[in-house]
């Protein structure tokens, strides 16, 4: 594994966020740390700089900066709210574009939000044109990594029994169903991924449980199992109760997909091999 990739795993993937609708970003506060700045009003100078750049570039500066405030505990023990951003890739990519090229953690950023930046104005462009197949396989993606970090986020609240948890958060958006439960009403063969077996729309809902149930474990701070279990159901139920109260149609009467995703992924390698 080279510098970047290793760099990568530990730093920047780390504090990714993802939003509602699958889009990624970071919080800059935490990203602050990660590009050696010890103190705000420093990188606060540098991320005014990438605005500059930013607007510039004839780029929407509050769609890539949104402008947040955070509760911290200041030294006395009260609570106070501080501005915070809300950071694209983009947006990443134009601070540390600005911060102090001798940092090596900044020279390593920089050449990670390049790329990733590039990979990301691809993904949006074309994801309109997309096949329902096709935005099957990228939403997927995404909640493969929402997972890898939610269940992150879930051993450091206590949990050892992840099954239980992630059917918390199935029973909360699935009216009381678990992950068998899903798996029987659509059929599936035994041990057969469900997230494989879902449309566009319905990994979306997932992925919407899975990353505001990451952000509520670590905003809470949640140290016992339980009480996770319990933030999982939370969340399920009040996703469920959004897409209720907008109309749309409930997940369980979203329509299972024809074909899993890894038969598309077989159909394709054989394709490939004719």
């Amino acid at each position: 594994m080279n510098e970047l990739e290793l760099y990568k795993e530990k730093t920047f993937d780390d504090i990714k966020h993802i939003n509602e609708f699958g889009v990624e970003y970071w919080e800059a506060r935490e990203l602050m740390p990660l590009l050696e700045y010890s103190k705000w009003e420093n990188f606060h100078k540098v991320i005014k700089r990438a605005m500059v750049a930013c607007e510039t570039s004839n780029h929407n500066v509050s769609g890539h900066f949104p402008e947040v405030r955070k509760p911290i505990v200041g030294g006395n023990g009260n609570i106070q709210n501080v501005i915070d951003y809300k950071l694209s890739r983009y947006a990443c990519y134009l601070v540390v574009q600005n911060a102090n090229p001798k940092k090596k953690s900044v020279a390593l950023g920089q050449t990670y939000f390049a790329i990733q930046t590039r990979k990301q104005e691809i993904s949006e462009k074309e994801y309109s044109q997309l096949t329902e197949d096709e935005k099957r396989f990228y939403q997927r993606n995404l909640t493969k990594k929402g997972n890898y970090s939610l269940n992150k986020a879930a051993k450091n609240a206590g949990v050892k029994n992840f099954d239980k948890f992630h059917n918390a958060g199935y029973k909360g958006l699935y009216n009381g169903e678990t992950a068998d439960d899903i798996a029987k009403r659509k059929k599936l063969r035994y041990r057969e991924d469900i997230l494989d077996n879902m449309g566009s729309d319905e990994l979306i809902a997932n992925l919407f449980r899975i990353s505001q149930t990451e952000q509520k474990l670590k905003r809470e701070n949640v140290k016992d199992e339980g009480k996770a279990n319990d933030v999982h159901y939370e969340v399920g139920s009040k996703v469920r109760n959004t897409i209720k109260e907008l109309g749309g149609t409930m997940p369980e009467d979203l329509p299972t997909p024809r074909k899993s995703l890894k038969e598309l992924e077989k159909e394709n390698k054989n394709k490939l091999l004719d």
